[in-house]
This record gives structure tokens, sequence and C-alpha cells, in this order.
């Protein structure tokens, strides 16, 4: 009996293999044809990019249209450069709200860096840096 039992494993072995490879051949071909395909489309990627690098070489810089230096200087905002202009000019934080325009709590966050101007308000700063103490003093006075 046990000859009988060790040939009747031995064939289900076989046969289970036999039907495991008969499932599995087709899933390992389009596995192989997937892996082709994606180390093909890997290869033309390369080739796309080395182009796009080829071409972004080839292409000039473009240039920053250039402003009068005037402009660009007087549009310009740094919240220390604002606190020196500040004590330039011997005014308190609300004198110079007062003289710009805005609140004393504009320029307190502009000085500690927390908020930065608007456009407008910009150009009133940069009138400001135009100005000398006795000329801030005066048109304090106005106001």
């Amino acid at each position: 009996m046990t000859n009988f039992a060790a040939q009747l494993k031995g064939e289900i072995s076989r046969i289970a293999k036999k039907e495991s490879r008969a499932e599995t051949a087709p899933l390992k071909k389009t596995n192989a044809q997937y892996r082709s395909e994606i180390a093909e489309l890997k290869r033309r990627i390369a080739g796309l990019e080395a182009a796009v690098k080829r071409l972004a070489k080839a292409q000039p810089k473009a240039e920053k249209p250039k402003a009068d230096d005037d402009e660009s200087n007087a549009l310009r905002f740094r919240a220390d450069g604002f606190a020196s202009l500040r004590k330039k000019l011997g005014l308190s934080g609300m004198e110079m709200a007062k003289l710009l325009g805005v609140s004393n709590q504009s320029v307190y966050h502009w000085e500690a860096g927390k908020s930065k101007p608007r456009a407008a308000q910009l150009a009133a700063i940069a009138a400001a840096r135009k100005l000398g103490k006795k000329e801030a003093a005066a048109k304090l006075a106005q106001l």
C-alpha cells in the first residue's frame, strides 16, 4: 500500500505542477511584455528629457524689462530701511503714520516686518524718502 500511496502522491504533485504552470505561463508572458514596454517608455522619456534640455540651452534667456533706476528704487520696501527713514526724519511712529496717511498700527507692522505696504502706500513712502527733516515737519504742520 505504501507504494501505491507514494505513486498517487507523486501523480497528484505532477498534475498540480502542470496545472499551476498552465495557469502562470500567460501571466509570466504578459509580465515580460509589460516589463519590456516599461523599459521602452523609460528610454523614450530619457530621450525627451534630453531634447528638452537641449532646447532649453539653445533658447536665449528671457530678459527682464528694464525700468528706470529711480522708479525701481522708489518702489522697493525693506522693514529696517523704513525704520531708519523714520528715524532719519526724526518722526515718531504716530507722526510717520499721519504723514503717510495710514494708521499707527500699519507703521508698527511694517517696521516689525509683519506686513508690507500696498502699492499706493509705497508711493507715499517714496515721496517721504525725498523729504528732509524740515520739510517733513512742515508737511506735518499742514496736516
